[in-house]
């Protein structure tokens, strides 16, 4: 059994793909606004043509009353921030 190590050249605070064991960074990519969840999921049942299913619930533990993607880091080491909204880029007539 391996136990798990931990990276003492880490800094959670600036990670760097050049020092890391990780070739790769994650991006939170969106268009810095919220968008509703019910909003959201019309817009993909829109899009596929279908209704989905919904099992409305209270907010459960974890739940966020609301979020949005800050994409400063993919503009800053990207050079690119997105610009398209949902309702803009599926809207059928």
């Amino acid at each position: 059994m391996h136990t798990a190590q931990s990276n003492p050249g880490w800094d959670g605070k600036s990670p760097s793909p050049g020092t890391s064991k990780v070739p790769w960074r994650v991006y939170n990519i969106g268009a810095q606004t919220s968008v509703n969840l019910l909003a959201f999921i019309e817009t993909i049942e829109k899009a596929l043509g279908k209704t989905a299913e919904k099992n409305m619930l209270p907010m459960q533990p974890g739940d966020v009353e609301a979020t949005y993607a800050d994409d400063e880091s993919l503009a800053k080491d990207v050079g690119y921030r997105p610009s398209i909204f949902l309702e803009r880029e599926y809207r059928h007539s």
